[in-house]
């Protein structure tokens, strides 16, 4: 490895993202702390992937809050919590800071100018460090896969592409006894929310969808977090069968045993669907930002993940929902 175990004992992780990122790049974050039994690997992120951290702490130590800078859109510029910050990551004196944000376009001399440890990660033209260190950012590929190269450019033994999402027993049994009838029926999860309206398939269509699965004799059970109610509700009032409502009312592991558990995930292409594909639940997954090969789940005969920018025609859409219902029905019966 270019970085060798015995000079590296501390870690920090820079991707202040949200869920569905994270979640892709679980299996590079799976081989780093691989690479790295006894170093400590700190997270740098936004607010909530603290959490994120305490349920990947098997590959986080601790998690220290990045406060912002200007032109990352992720969250407001605080000037002075990011001098805060700054003389926070001086402190630490890391042995390693891997850049796992992006291209490095405003990153790279951001963390290289903290002068708080060696920096590696993604560069591209007009930001290149130092060619050992870092890898030019690849496009065309999975997000997933586009992070385990980074481990391979540092010599990192990967551990394979599959997604994780452990989910505590507390959880689980939260969500039963929260919602009793869950455990008896055979169940579809809509989620027709996600962040952006430009990356949200109609509620029309989420609606007419759910109604298929329902005349198969499914319960409907449509999720998303509170500040998506307008959109829930409107799928809700355009379905004619009937729907267990359950938005703004899951925590984010209590959504992972629901979506485990569930015969059938259809969304846009945001965090859950990287949740379906970490719990090998079957899927129908709507790309509406022309990237689907970028963010899609890679098992591509359980998940369908559908360019609705290149092919709007609802009746493929239905046409592969009902197979893969087909297929868990097989699969029930034999």
């Amino acid at each position: 490895m270019k970085f060798p175990v015995e000079t590296i004992r501390k870690i920090a992780v820079f991707r202040a993202l949200q869920l569905g990122d994270m979640l892709c790049a679980v299996p590079a974050f799976r081989a780093l702390r691989a690479a790295y039994p006894n170093a400590e690997i700190v997270l740098l992120g936004l607010p909530w992937a603290k959490a994120f951290t305490e349920r990947f702490s098997a590959y986080f130590d601790r998690f220290l809050h990045f406060p912002g800078y200007p032109g990352l859109p992720e969250q407001p510029f605080d000037r002075p919590a990011w001098q805060q910050f700054v003389g926070r990551m001086s402190d630490e004196k890391f042995d390693l800071i891997l850049q796992m944000q992006g291209n490095g376009s405003i990153v790279n001399e951001m963390l290289c100018g903290m002068d708080a440890g060696i920096v590696a990660g993604f560069h591209s033209e007009g930001n290149e460090g130092n060619p050992e260190y870092f890898v030019r950012y690849p496009t065309g590929i999975s997000e997933i896969h586009r992070h385990l190269r980074l481990m391979e450019h540092l010599g990192i033994p990967t551990l394979g592409d599959h997604l994780e999402f452990p989910i505590r027993e507390e959880e689980a049994r939260n969500l039963y006894v929260n919602n009793p009838a869950l455990m008896r029926e055979r169940y579809v999860c809509v989620h027709p929310g996600s962040r952006g309206a430009w990356r949200q398939w109609p509620p029309s269509h989420f609606a007419c969808l759910a109604d298929q699965c329902a005349g198969r004799g499914y319960q409907v059970v449509v999720t998303g977090t509170a500040g998506e109610a307008p959109i829930t509700r409107e799928v809700i009032e355009l379905m004619d069968y009937p729907a267990i409502d359950l938005t703004g009312r899951t925590d984010l592991g209590e959504i992972g045993q629901l979506i485990r558990e569930a015969d059938l995930l259809i969304s846009n292409c945001t965090g859950v669907s990287h949740i379906a594909a970490a719990v090998r639940t079957p899927s129908i997954v709507i790309s509406m930002d022309g990237e689907p090969e970028r963010w899609g789940p890679l098992n591509k005969e359980l998940h369908k993940t559908i360019d609705w920018t290149r092919d709007a025609n609802f009746d493929s859409v239905l046409s592969q929902m009902e197979s893969l219902l087909e297929d868990q029905y097989q699969a029930a019966q034999s």
